[in-house]
């Protein structure tokens, strides 16, 4: 394990966490590949804020740690992705999203940056809830910004095959520009559940001030599909 420059140096499980994770941007670098694998351009077009030589040391950090990795895939493009360790973090950014939900304010500031799969933890959180033991794969679009999940009985798991952008040809799949149907995922499976949503009602969702079913109710939540998944989300 590499420490970052600095270390707490205290013999506890939480300070040698924040040793590895506790440098600035991080955690939201982990945020960003919990979808999936990344392009570094991709990671720093959506880390607004982030220079160039912060994401490249956090990134070569992140190697170090064992928490990404970086491959080529079969087009001359490089991605990073999230290891098994690394994906251990994202219950952690459950917690922290749970946690933090109560600091949003109801509206964003003129100056936040804003997207809406930044929101994908806590809208995955509600699903799986309002599954109530219901599982299979869906397919979430907040706004322009979709990505495929599996819902299961204790758990959601982000299918990082099915992630909110074509890596590989550089294609917005939520939006269905590369001719795909946005009810499928990239490699034309078709998942059991389409939920489309936007970042206002995302927001409701993770403050607690509406409940899925509610805003399903309310048309604010549209949900498609036949399956089990998409009955259990709309009865």
């Amino acid at each position: 394990m590499r420490m970052s420059r600095r270390s707490y140096a205290h013999y506890c499980p939480i300070a040698r966490s924040l040793d590895v994770v506790g440098e600035r941007w991080t955690l939201l670098i982990v945020r960003e590949l919990a979808l999936g694998p990344r392009r570094y351009t991709d990671l720093h077009a959506d880390l607004p804020g982030i220079s160039t030589d912060v994401l490249a040391t956090r990134l070569k950090d992140m190697e170090a740690n064992g928490l990404v990795v970086r491959r080529r895939l079969s087009v001359p493009v490089w991605v990073y992705e999230l290891t098994a360790r690394g994906r251990g973090l994202v219950p952690v950014l459950a917690g922290l999203a749970s946690w933090g939900s109560a600091l949003l304010s109801d509206d964003a500031d003129p100056t936040d940056a804003l997207r809406g799969h930044w929101f994908a933890i806590p809208v995955a959180t509600a699903l799986r809830q309002a599954a109530d033991g219901a599982t299979g794969t869906a397919r979430v679009q907040v706004d322009e910004h979709g990505w495929c999940l599996r819902i299961d009985a204790h758990d959601v798991v982000f299918l990082d095959a099915d992630g909110f952008t074509d890596v590989a040809n550089g294609t917005d799949v939520a939006n269905g520009t590369d001719g795909t149907d946005v009810a499928n995922g990239t490699d034309g499976t078709d998942v059991d559940v389409l939920v489309r949503l936007d970042t206002a009602t995302a927001t409701a969702l993770a403050r607690g001030d509406v409940r899925l079913d509610k805003a399903i109710a309310n048309g604010d939540v549209h949900v498609k599909g036949s399956s089990a998944l998409a009955a259990s989300l709309t009865r």
